[in-house]
């Protein structure tokens, strides 16, 4: 008991003076405020509370900010209270040893293990933490781990039954909280303890009240509490006035012992009570829901739904005998329409409203205009259910989707007497049913192309090794057989620039697909097809027949270039595609699209990059290298392939792109069945600039000013000779490294080797359509190199060679020997001369030996050495060009034409 309580012995002196007053006063003056009782007294009340109750509220509220900044990702703020909790639960050693680790402890440990998982697992949420909280997650997630594994059999035990965890925790308390207090004997029967008021039934208490929130916000059993703490407030204060001033001593001690406990009990029990609660929410709610059920349905207090109000409650159908018109079911669309896009408006229920409407317009007969008319809305509203503009559709709302355009394209194929467009005003709408045609207003066009949008968005936000993608895919089907239908409508009612975009629209979904039946038809081999479906589908029209007509087409009637320049990438993807090279060559040249496609947007330009790759690949299949090569060098040599085609995104710092860009750049995302495959377009570019680039150093190996073909190579060979242990290559580019090593040699079926094998056809040469016809292309390039790199390599170590025997070590004929070697002549490349007679190539020694290039070299950079000393000691001398006139040798001179530099020749101002 506290010393001052133990000094009540000098209060015999003093006794109430009058009824008023319901304590003895205490001596003095320090004190003589703590004992009256006033209504405001509660929160000045003095509390004796033992060491462990004071530790363990040290760590609970240490806990519950712990908790408020899990609350608000502060995790800066979890790491500093954390590092508080563990210095305050090591002061608290003495009690832990003695009582047992605490259950609420336990449970923060295993809730902020989880709760750091879960966020070092969410890669978005760690990317928009600011630094510090980054930096505060990671040392955080360390030190938890680390703290964790001296509780992991009670962490565990936790987790098996959380619930029970928590309960055992409730229960010990009240038993901890009696024994903690130094006097349980003494008002145990005149306060509430705390476990009897844990046990203690809610009594049934008017309706009004339940909605009244007491002092302490504990609800009904708080409230009940203080009534009974009041009532023995009062029986205590006149007792206590009845009493003699002999026993005055005796009865101020326990007036404060009853006064002490009775707070401590009451505030515990409050507490327990709140967390009481928490888990058992539920079962509170269906309780109270049952007790209020009959009380609503009387007229009494109507329970209130948390949660913000709606704006608008949900409109009701018609009521009973209301005639079902068209003016009223047009009014009726018009009022569900009015809640769209209000806040609070369950879109869900809005869809379903006009569902119901457009049955109720069904079964009166009021008309296919009406019908249109809401099934216009219907669709908009599906579209509207994700105002997210990065949201994609669900299944179920996608499917509704395709049904309702499916059901407004039966009507107006049906109806050839409704007129639908955006250009329609709402009052001049003619949605009865009379001698005049149906007018609406709404473009089903535009609904088409936001389905195909739409499409696209969930495409792109599908894994696309999943199944759900194949699943998704077999929809592309239905989308363009929508399209085929608005089609054919669109030939027959649309204007030109509808026509052009939904031409557009078809193009987009035909001009990345192989043609794999007008492939076999090319071969004769169309009578393999065995089902009568295959046979049906073969006879149909080929793909670069309907690309063809659509796209000439738009040449000749688009008024927009968007439209054009989409159509003739298109075009030259489908022709580049298809092997048709020529065509595809000539298409990109004529439009002369890569002089301004800088100034288009990202979408075209993404489309335009994938046409120049496919346009790379088909000049490569046809064994133009140099033309494979210069398509494939600007999208290769930025080592951004991948973000340039649209097939992903490299990872960045947040400077150059902000979580906006990002979003944007990912809406524009190419889907998966769409994409190039990386590793065929890397392999056939760096095959191609082996197949130049080799050639050419063996040329001009002694050459100072040698440039590079590409640099990408060379980046790889250098990579290659810096590896300190050379095995069997094994990724692509290896192969290609290994074969140009090979090739540089002159060893062409070494070179052969390394780039056609069971490797690289797996992973490259088995996924072109005629994978044979390019293999044996690649083997005769491969030949026709290697022996080009092998005259300019050894021709100085021969007087003269046999054209017979170049033909017998490179397996090719003597007429392509000869035609090899007559080129390299004439472009005197080759110092050479072809003696016919004998069929030999005899070598002129004109080329410098080996030293002598060292020496050429030597004098070259000894020269520009000179000339850079010259520019110093102009520069220190004070002589800047053009600025001041000298007349000595070397000096500048002034001439008509500005100030020129003296020594060398002067040149005519008018060439440039």
């Amino acid at each position: 008991m506290s010393r001052f309580f133990a000094t009540g012995s000098d209060s015999e002196s003093e006794e109430s003076s009058s009824a008023d007053e319901i304590t003895p006063k205490a001596p003095g003056t320090t004190f003589k405020q703590s004992l009256l009782l006033s209504d405001d007294e509660e929160d000045t009340k003095r509390v004796v509370r033992s060491a462990k109750d004071k530790r363990f509220e040290e760590l609970t509220n240490l806990i519950k900010t712990i908790r408020n900044a899990m609350k608000i990702r502060d995790m800066a703020k979890c790491l500093e209270e954390f590092e508080q909790l563990c210095r305050a639960f090591l002061k608290s050693k003495n009690i832990v040893d003695k009582e047992g680790v605490p259950p609420f402890y336990i449970r923060l440990l295993a809730d902020l293990e989880d709760y750091l998982n879960q966020l070092w697992e969410d890669k978005e949420g760690k990317k928009k933490m600011n630094k510090n909280n980054a930096k505060a997650l990671s040392t955080l997630r360390q030190k938890i781990r680390k703290y964790n594994r001296d509780y992991e059999t009670e962490i565990a035990a936790y987790k098996e039954n959380p619930q029970e965890s928590a309960d055992e925790e409730e229960e010990k308390e009240p038993g901890d909280s009696g024994s903690s207090s130094d006097s349980d004997d003494e008002g145990g029967d005149e306060g509430v303890t705390a476990k009897s008021f844990l046990k203690k039934k809610p009594e049934p208490t008017p309706e009004a009240s339940k909605f009244l929130k007491t002092a302490k916000g504990s609800g009904d059993e708080s409230s009940s509490s203080e009534d009974d703490d009041d009532e023995d407030w009062s029986s205590d204060s006149v007792h206590s006035g009845s009493e003699s001033s002999d026993e005055g001593d005796e009865k101020t001690s326990s007036l404060a012992v009853v006064f002490l406990k009775k707070t401590l009990d009451t505030e515990k029990s409050e507490k327990r009570l709140g967390k009481k609660r928490k888990p058992k929410k539920k079962e509170r709610l269906e309780e109270e829901a049952e007790e209020e059920g009959g009380e609503e349905v009387e007229g009494g207090w109507e329970k209130v739904k948390g949660g913000a109000p709606l704006v608008k409650e949900k409109p009701k159908m018609f009521a009973k005998g209301t005639e079902i018109n068209i003016p009223v079911v047009v009014k009726k669309l018009n009022e569900i329409l009015q809640a769209r896009g209000k806040k609070g408006t369950d879109r869900a229920a809005q869809i379903e409203l006009l569902h119901a409407l457009a049955a109720i317009a069904n079964e009166n007969n009021l008309g296919q205009g009406i019908m249109v008319k809401i099934k216009f809305n219907i669709i908009a509203s599906l579209y509207d259910y994700n105002p997210n503009l990065a949201a994609f559709m669900k299944p179920d709302m996608w499917k509704k989707c395709l049904d309702c355009i499916d059901e407004l394209l039966d009507i107006l194929f049906d109806n050839n007497n409704i007129f639908i467009g955006e250009n329609i005003a709402e009052d001049s709408e003619s949605l009865a049913i009379s001698d005049q045609p149906f007018r609406v207003r709404g473009c089903i066009l535009t609904l088409v192309e936001r389905m195909d949008e739409e499409f696209t968005k969930i495409m792109q936000n599908t894994d696309p090794h999943s199944q759900e993608y194949v699943d998704n895919l077999k929809d592309e089907g239905r989308v363009c057989g929508i399209i085929d239908r608005l089609l054919d409508y669109l030939e027959t009612k649309g204007s030109t620039e509808e026509i052009c975009r939904i031409y557009l629209r078809r193009i987009m979904h035909t001009y990345y697909k192989f043609d794999y039946k007008a492939h076999r038809r090319s071969l004769g081999l169309q009578g393999e097809t065995k089902s009568e479906q295959d046979q049906e589908e073969s006879e149909g029209e080929d793909s670069a027949v309907i690309m063809d007509r659509l796209c000439k087409f738009i040449y000749a009637k688009d008024r927009t270039d968007r439209i054009r320049t989409c159509a003739i990438l298109c075009h030259i993807y489908h022709h580049a595609l298809h092997s048709r090279w020529y065509q595809a060559r000539d298409l990109m040249l004529m439009s002369h699209l890569q002089d301004n496609i800088q100034h288009a947007d990202p979408p075209v330009q993404i489309l335009y990059n994938r046409t120049m790759v496919q346009l790379g690949i088909c000049a490569f299949r046809q064994g133009m290298i140099k033309d494979a090569h210069n398509a494939l060098l600007d999208i290769q040599s930025s080592g951004r392939a991948k973000e340039l085609l649209g097939q992903g995104l490299l990872m960045r710092n947040m400077q150059e792109r902000n979580a906006e860009q990002e979003k944007i750049e990912k809406r524009r995302q190419v889907p998966f069945h769409m994409h190039i495959n990386l590793e065929l377009l890397e392999c056939v570019y760096l095959v191609s600039a082996m197949l130049l680039e080799i050639p050419y150093m063996a040329a001009h190996e002694f050459d100072a000013r040698r440039r590079m073909i590409s640099k990408q190579f060379h980046h790889q060979l250098r990579v290659g000779e810096r590896q300190p242990l050379l095995g069997p290559p094994e990724s692509m580019r290896e192969h290609v490294v290994a074969a140009s090593k090979a090739m540089k040699m002159g060893d062409w079926r070494t070179c052969h080797s390394f780039i056609i094998n069971e490797k690289m056809n797996s992973k490259v040469w088995d996924l072109f359509p005629e994978t044979q016809r390019v293999r044996e292309m690649l083997v005769r390039k491969i030949q026709e190199e290697s022996l080009r790199t092998y005259l300019f390599t050894y021709s100085s170590v021969y007087d003269s060679i046999s054209m017979e025997t170049l033909s017998e070590m490179f397996e090719l004929e003597i007429a392509t020997v000869h035609s090899i070697i007559s080129k390299m002549i004439i472009n005197e490349e080759l110092m050479a001369s072809l003696d016919q007679p004998t069929q030999t190539v005899v070598m002129h020694r004109t080329e410098p030996t080996s030293l002598q290039n060292m020496a050429l070299q030597l004098a070259e950079k000894l020269g520009s050495l000179v000339e850079n000393n010259e520019r110093v000691f102009d520069l220190k001398q004070g002589v800047y060009g053009g600025y001041f006139n000298r007349d000595q040798k070397g000096g500048y001179q002034q001439n008509k034409g500005g100030y020129q530099r003296g020594g060398y020749r002067n040149q005519n101002q008018s060439n440039y």
